[in-house]
């Protein structure tokens, strides 16, 4: 009997220790098959459901004006979101070290206060869905408000960093800056839209947009660790990428300068009922640009609040037949062609008619012809005078000057849609267009060319090219993009002096003497009004008038060229002279130009 239970009871321990080896065995083979064999997979899985990735954003870099006045940055609005499901009360460390007890509702209170919410409403939406994870809190706030919350230590509040771009000078420069707006390379079927090619937005006018490779930053990834609450554990974050900042564009423009030239231009466009106006202000020496102001001007801030067809900058963009102005190209092509000189003698009648029966009239009537020299032919602003020494040159003749001058292209800032000016090739000219291209109509350019022609005659004949940008400045000083600022001798310098020369005894004696004058400055200038289109090919009832001037006139160092459009209460360039004086005074102040000490020449402009 006892010999039979012994060998049950061994029996069964057999199987007993055969039964927990092959429990061990499944646990050492899942052992070995997690730790080993699915050791990469499960680990990959783990990290997975505990880590997060987050975009570090490369900022976008800021456009500066030549002292490094910002006139375009990025700052970072901030969004809170909340897990409802984790909302619950929670302890926070007070001043004294104690530990607080903080219900939901004080903490919705405590966000409340600093959004200008009540905590009512901050609650509602934290409790609005208990089984949610996630839901918006507030949205854009800055970053004052931002670190305030965030202070605040509730563990069920989430931050996220979205980059704003904003404009802290508004309009001024708002034409020429650009703005933002919908990336046309953007991938519209993409299911996220802020993860399409070309992020969000870019540069699409102005600036904005011919520096957009200069000023696109490109954003890093972070990676952090979450609890299984589903919050972020501190100190786990981790860069993957690093973000790297946009460069910043430089410009020549003086934002004061623009400033003023953009509040004179609005003043008198006000006073005369005018449509439109432009007021470019450009360095003799150096071709740079330091004021470009338009009037309508878009505010970046607030792009919708400018019509579509008004937010490009009209100086760059819009051509317009110049008129007068243009005459100083005329005499200057003359006069490199040796073909008259200063006192060249002209009798100007009332009407001119050529050889092909083109006519044109002087915008005086005068009974007996004017006898004038070319001097006093720039003076008294005579078409006819014009006309008949604008035909001692073939019409081939003058098409090459004008071309030589840069009047039928872009200049050299690459503005985006700038306009290279409106001129038939000279072969399709009817008699008409020839004679009236002498003085102005008949060829259009843009304000900033007309700038550059004054630019080159008050520079000795030397062209430089025109400057807005000064160059793209990378996060470590250096500077990348730098324009090409080699000049182009147009005309002789014995020329251009002649021509500057002329022009100032329209300041000295011309009919607009008083409006641009100014005191102890010699000022070479000259006058336009020219008639405008219909729209129907013919010419309205509509005009422009302009100046475009240099100052001093014994040493030019700065062009001031002033348009303004369909003026209503005054219709010759009277409506435009106040603007040049203001500004061209404004200028030589600003810029502590000494005042003149050699006399002007004594040109007869009569015989």
């Amino acid at each position: 009997m006892n010999t039979a239970a012994n060998r049950t009871t061994r029996r069964r321990a057999a199987v007993a220790v055969v039964a927990v080896m092959a429990v061990v065995a499944v646990f050492v083979v899942r052992l070995v098959s997690i730790q080993i064999v699915q050791a990469d997979t499960l680990n990959a899985e783990s990290f997975d459901k505990l880590s997060a990735e987050t975009t570090s954003y490369g900022l976008r870099g800021d456009i500066v004006d030549e002292d490094g006045t910002v006139l375009a940055t990025t700052v970072l609005r901030y969004d809170v979101t909340a897990s409802p499901k984790s909302v619950t009360d929670f302890e926070r460390t007070g001043d004294d070290g104690k530990s607080v007890d903080v219900t939901a509702l004080q903490a919705a209170g405590e966000v409340a206060a600093i959004i200008g919410q009540t905590p009512e409403q901050v609650y509602g939406i934290l409790t609005a869905d208990p089984s949610s994870n996630h839901v918006v809190v507030v949205t854009g706030i800055d970053v004052d408000a931002f670190r305030a919350i965030r202070d605040l230590e509730i563990p069920w509040l989430y931050y996220e960093s979205n980059p704003v771009r904003t404009y802290p000078n508004g309009a001024v420069a708002g034409s020429v800056v650009g703005f933002m707006g919908e990336d046309p390379d953007a991938d519209p079927n993409a299911a996220d839209p802020a993860e399409a090619p070309g992020e969000s937005e870019v540069g699409v006018s102005g600036v904005e947009q011919m520096q957009n490779q200069c000023l696109t930053g490109t954003d890093g990834v972070e990676t952090y660790e979450r609890g299984a609450d589903g919050v972020a554990i501190p100190g786990s974050s981790e860069t993957v990428v690093q973000a790297q900042q946009g460069g910043t564009a430089v410009l020549t423009l003086d934002s004061d300068l623009q400033w003023f030239s953009q509040q004179t231009l609005l003043a008198r466009i006000q006073e005369t009922g005018a449509a439109w106006g432009t007021v470019v202000v450009q360095e003799v020496k150096t071709g740079k640009l330091l004021a470009v102001a338009d009037y309508p001007s878009v505010d970046p801030n607030d792009v919708d609040a400018t019509p579509a067809d008004q937010r490009g900058s009209i100086a760059f963009q819009s051509p317009f037949e110049p008129g007068s102005t243009f005459k100083a190209l005329t005499a200057a092509s003359v006069l490199d062609a040796g073909l008259a000189d200063v006192g060249t003698q002209v009798e100007a009648p009332f009407i001119y008619t050529d050889a092909n029966g083109a006519s044109t009239r002087d915008s005086e009537f005068h009974v007996d012809p004017l006898r004038l020299t070319f001097a006093g032919v720039m003076q008294e602003s005579s078409n006819t005078g014009t006309a008949m020494l604008g035909e001692l040159l073939s019409s081939q003749q003058r098409y090459d000057y004008i071309e030589k001058f840069h009047m039928t292209k872009p200049s050299e800032v690459g503005f985006p849609a700038e306009s290279g000016g409106i001129l038939a090739p000279w072969q399709d000219w009817d008699d008409q267009t020839n004679l009236t291209t002498t003085f102005g109509q008949g060829v259009s350019n843009t304000a900033i060319q007309i700038a550059s022609l004054y630019q080159t005659l008050g520079n000795g004949g030397v062209r430089l090219p025109v400057q807005l940008l000064e160059g793209c400045k990378a996060e470590d000083g250096t500077m990348t993009g730098a324009p090409d600022a080699t000049g182009e001798q147009i005309v002789p310098s014995t020329v251009s002096t002649d021509v500057v020369n002329m022009l100032e005894t329209v300041v000295s004696g011309g009919y607009a003497s008083k409006e641009l004058s100014i005191p102890g400055y010699r000022v070479a200038a000259k006058t336009g009004t020219a008639q405008m289109s219909d729209g129907s090919g013919a010419y309205g009832d509509s005009y422009i008038t302009s100046v475009a001037g240099l100052a001093p006139a014994e040493d030019p160092q700065y062009v001031v060229s002033v348009t303004i459009a369909k003026p209503v209460t005054i219709e010759s360039a009277l409506a435009a002279a106040p603007v040049f004086q203001k500004i061209m005074s404004q200028v030589l102040k600003e810029k502590r130009v000494l005042p003149s000490t050699v006399p002007s020449p004594d040109l007869p402009t009569t015989y």
